[in-house]
């Protein structure tokens, strides 16, 4: 299959606009967040799409904030979406903010009122929205709509020099009141609103929309190709508009079906619930789709990445199988990960026939899928921990871990025997004797097979730690579809359990990410202190999708 078969149409349209010449200065793309709150993965999907349409083609990809909704905007949305998008591998060609252009914007708002396609009204907003009218039935025009251009022109510029209340005026555009697009329907271009900017401070008491600010922004900036979501869809007859009434550099829209993942809701509302309801511990929370909360939890920006690229960019919407979300978080982190032991629910082990003072320090080896990580060091001695769920008192047939009288290798070191259990009044096992075979240390047994391996660590050594599982943040895949979706919160997205990890594990620093062997991939928590450090489960060994593959 060619390169151009891989093309999603985003970039096919790309490639043709750019083979037929329309883009002579090169292909330009912004990604534009309001700085209203934290990025989340379907920002990640327009993130990789507009970054990574720029970089193919050798073109630029701006940042631009829509900052025209004060009341909500803060510097502290904006730091932050610029330590995600760096963090996901990308940078842009210039910073910018709507804000930048409020000058140019409002004199082209003059421009339109004096070429008669903009006119101020003086109804409130429930009257403005009630005069809409219905899919079915046409708007009723504003009994200011044929206000004179010279009138207009004058109650505009006292709006801006703050001389009417808030609500008190609108800036509208006149076109069509029976145009079967709703957008279309002289909409809104300017609000009196008295409200602290975090950039432009008390300057501007008028603030123009979205609709109006948007393409005029990627026209100032001579963005080839503004790709967006599809619910901006029927807003693009808008945009055109605008540009041809303006006689302004026509920047085009293009629209992609956004990202739907199960288990998992990326609606800012139901983010804002989850947080200031306390259904999670803040916008960092490892179970939100927030990417700070992502990077937390360790999932690698390349994973990410190469999610994106796997779903594509369609025009239709779709749910994406959570697995295969997890799928590429694997595929990466057992690259890329060190491999460590750790026991998360412990049974002593009192081996009884090494001695109490012996020194023992077995090889293991980093990362067998890279060989040029080398091997550490990892302390053995009498007692050990081993896993709870690798011991079994009455094992059933093909159980080939531990039971009284049955042999297992323990990782890297010596195969262990079963010699004997202990068990406190209620009958619960709470000890293991066992004996080693001396002479299995790095070789297999003689005259016998040993068929199952298990992981342990040296009591004497061992790290306590917390250990943080996380599971998805909803119990069913479509959360919301049938009630609140409050209601189909997982009760056990989150279990806090006391480990013991082997030594090697206290150095490493807070972010970096290991696999705890047989168990899954966890990343050191910014909680972590040096005497009790704290690990996420990032995701799990098992793999779901690439087993359906």
């Amino acid at each position: 299959m060619s390169a151009e078969e891989h093309q999603d149409f985003v970039r096919r349209i790309v490639a043709d606009d750019v083979a037929a010449g329309k883009c002579p200065d090169g292909v330009a793309t912004r990604f534009p967040p309001e700085p209203n709150g934290y990025l989340h993965l379907g920002h990640a999907k327009s993130i990789c799409l507009n970054f990574g349409i720029a970089e193919e083609f050798g073109g630029r990809c701006n940042l631009r904030f829509d900052d025209t909704n004060p009341e909500k905007e803060d510097e502290e949305y904006v730091e932050s979406i610029r330590q995600d998008i760096r963090w996901l591998g990308f940078e842009w060609d210039r910073e910018c903010f709507a804000s930048d252009y409020f000058e140019q914007l409002f004199e082209w708002g003059l421009a339109l009122i004096d070429k008669g396609h903009a006119y101020v009204c003086e109804l409130n907003g429930e009257e403005i929205r009630r005069t809409r009218g219905t899919l079915t039935e046409p708007g009723e025009a504003s009994p200011y709509r044929d206000r004179p251009a010279a009138e207009s022109r004058d109650l505009f510029q006292r709006m801006r020099a703050g001389e009417f209340p808030d609500g008190s005026r609108v800036l509208r555009a006149k076109i069509d009141m029976a145009h079967p697009n709703l957008n279309l329907r002289d909409p809104v271009l300017y609000r009196i609103r008295r409200a602290h900017h975090h950039r432009t401070g008390d300057a501007w008491p008028i603030y123009p929309t979205y609709d109006y600010t948007h393409g005029q922004s990627d026209s100032i900036e001579k963005i080839t190709h503004s790709v967006c979501t599809l619910e901006f869809e029927n807003h693009r007859p808008l945009y055109d508009w605008f540009i041809e009434k303006l006689e302004i550099f026509p920047s085009r829209q293009y629209e992609f079906a956004r990202l739907n993942l199960e288990y998992t809701l990326m609606s800012k509302r139901r983010l804002i619930q989850l947080v200031t309801e306390g259904h999670v511990r803040g916008w960092d929370d490892p179970r939100l789709p927030t990417l700070r909360g992502i990077r937390r939890r360790g999932v690698p920006a390349e994973a990410i990445r190469n999610f994106c690229r796997t779903i594509g960019v369609t025009k239709f919407d779709s749910v994406t199988d959570y697995a295969l979300f997890e799928h590429c978080v694997r595929d990466v982190m057992n690259r890329d990960c060190s491999r460590a032991m750790a026991v998360l629910d412990p049974i002593p082990v009192t081996i009884t026939n090494f001695g109490e003072d012996e020194e023992l320090e077995v090889e293991a080896v980093n990362n067998p899928e890279k060989p040029e990580a080398g091997a550490r060091k990892v302390p053995f001695s009498n007692r050990i921990f081993i896993e709870r769920s690798d011991f079994m008192e009455n094992p059933p047939k093909k159980f080939f871990r531990l039971s009284p009288g049955s042999e297992v290798r323990l990782r890297y070191a010596y195969v262990l025997r079963c010699d004997g259990v202990e068990k406190d009044e209620a009958g619960n096992i709470v000890g293991l004797t066992a004996s080693v075979d001396r002479d299995t240390l790095g070789k297999q047994p003689e005259g016998r097979k040993v068929k199952g391996v298990i992981h342990w660590v040296s009591q004497q050594h061992a790290i306590p730690a917390e250990v943080r599982l996380y599971d998805r943040l909803y119990s069913v895949p479509n959360p919301g579809a049938e009630r609140d979706p409050v209601e189909d919160l997982n009760p056990e997205s989150l279990k806090i359990i006391e480990g013991y990890l082997e030594p090697s594990l206290g150095e490493i620093p807070n972010g970096e990410s290991v696999q705890f062997e047989r168990t899954g991939y966890f990343a050191r928590d910014p909680d972590s202190s040096p005497d009790r450090p704290v690990f996420n489960r990032t995701v799990t060994l098992k793999d779901s999708w690439g087993k359906k593959k």
